[in-house]
């Protein structure tokens, strides 16, 4: 049975809803969950730039502080009947991992949980989002030769942000570590990619991670699965590996159980 969902997003995500915190929380308990962790989208860090469209991949660093006191407050209104974490999803974004530690050193304090997770990919001297659209995944995939390509250069950047020195706040749980995998239907690999994903579970083994068990994906009408899948969740539970459930939701009607 699911008691805690480890991946929330809030109102103060820029591509998600309006839903209140609060909301989130009562559908919390509706379905009968002991702890939840409010994981909003950390801001990017100094001097990097958001590459899609409309800049809204994460909260702009001017509602840090208002996102933490008002997490703060929603987690003494419901003690009573649920235990909240404050947290946050940080980007891990290759040749940023300086400005992403002095992030982390600053906000690390006030957090109770946290989740690091791989969207951005350096292709060449310009960094691209996997994630935002079937059509930039495409164009992703031609500039680095093929799908293939971009599921290694996604597997390399995961791996690097397990073993990246982020400081002593660094996150403790790796996100949705098959992102790569959200448009398989429309652009599948070749490869399986098994020994890659070897080389990621054992790396957060060694280092004492939890996996982000993350239930997006089966929403994704290109994709169908979990994050990572089944067959490799089993494979990280054998090996020891703690797995945190993720709804993902960005609205309270999408924070549920698959």
């Amino acid at each position: 049975m699911i008691i805690r969902d480890g991946h929330i997003h809030t109102p103060f995500c820029p591509h998600g809803s309006a839903d209140t915190l609060a909301s989130y929380c009562e559908q919390a308990i509706s379905l009968g969950l002991k702890t939840i962790t409010f994981a909003e989208h950390a801001p990017l860090p100094a001097g990097f730039s958001d590459p899609t469209p409309n800049q809204d991949s994460a909260m702009a660093a001017s509602d840090l502080n208002a996102y933490l006191q008002e997490t703060r407050a929603i987690k003494k209104e419901y003690a009573h009947a649920l235990d909240v974490l404050i947290g946050l999803e940080v980007d891990y974004i290759f040749g940023y991992e300086a400005e992403t530690k002095a992030l982390l050193n600053e906000v690390g304090p006030s957090l109770d949980d946290s989740i690091l997770s791989v969207h951005f990919l350096k292709v060449g001297s310009h960094y691209r989002c996997i994630d935002y659209s079937p059509e930039e995944f495409a164009a992703i995939a031609a500039d680095l030769g093929s799908t293939n390509a971009l599921y290694a250069l996604y597997y390399d950047t995961v791996l690097a942000s397990i073993c990246a020195d982020l400081g002593p706040y660094k996150p403790k749980r790796i996100g949705h570590i098959t992102l790569c995998k959200k448009f398989q239907k429309l652009y599948q690999a070749e490869q399986s990619f098994g020994q890659e994903i070897g080389a990621i579970l054992a790396a957060i083994h060694e280092n004492g991670l939890q996996l982000d068990y993350n239930y997006a994906g089966l929403t994704k009408p290109y994709c169908g699965e979990s994050y990572p899948p089944k067959e490799i969740a089993l494979q990280a539970k054998t090996m020891g590996i703690p797995l945190v459930y993720g709804s993902d939701a960005h609205s309270a009607a999408g924070l549920r159980m698959f």
